[in-house]
């Protein structure tokens, strides 16, 4: 991965891995999480239970225009552990960005979670101009952390 087209923040919450990934892994909860404010709703998603699965969401953003949806591929499931997906405009292939959620038991009720926001994969020249990443800063993932140690703790 490009050091320098990626951004990760770290937080240790005082839950246990399998509490967080409860939360990480219901899209519903990430309306709550959002540090960026770009998530309005979800669209009525399960929950996460493996790699191939796709989740819709509701977003806002003027990136975008407004209002718009995106679909969210799920590429890493490991339980209680990681929880990745590829995002893209709704009924588009992913163009290249994922996040990333890894998590580290620190103890029975203490969690090192780590969110990576990585766009190393763009190569759309037209997406490249379009779009100037990283949409979501490293102090938006760090009030996402915040919310999720919230949510959680």
């Amino acid at each position: 991965m490009d050091d320098d087209k990626k951004i990760t923040v770290s937080r240790t919450i005082d839950s246990s891995a399998a509490e967080v990934f409860d939360v990480l892994t219901l899209p519903a909860n990430h309306v709550e999480l959002d540090g960026s404010g770009f998530v309005v709703s979800d669209e009525h998603n399960d929950r996460i239970t493996g790699t191939g699965q796709v989740f819709t969401m509701n977003m806002t953003g003027d990136h975008m225009g407004g209002d718009y949806k995106t679909d969210n591929h799920v590429v890493g499931y490991e339980p209680n552990k990681l929880v990745a997906w590829k995002t893209a405009p709704a009924g588009t292939e992913p163009p290249g960005w994922q996040w990333v959620w890894e998590l580290e038991p620190q103890g029975p009720d203490s969690t090192l979670v780590s969110v990576t926001y990585d766009w190393a994969q763009v190569t759309d020249p037209e997406l490249l101009q379009k779009v100037s990443f990283p949409l979501v800063s490293q102090s938006q993932l760090e009030d996402t952390l915040a919310k999720l140690a919230a949510t959680t703790g």
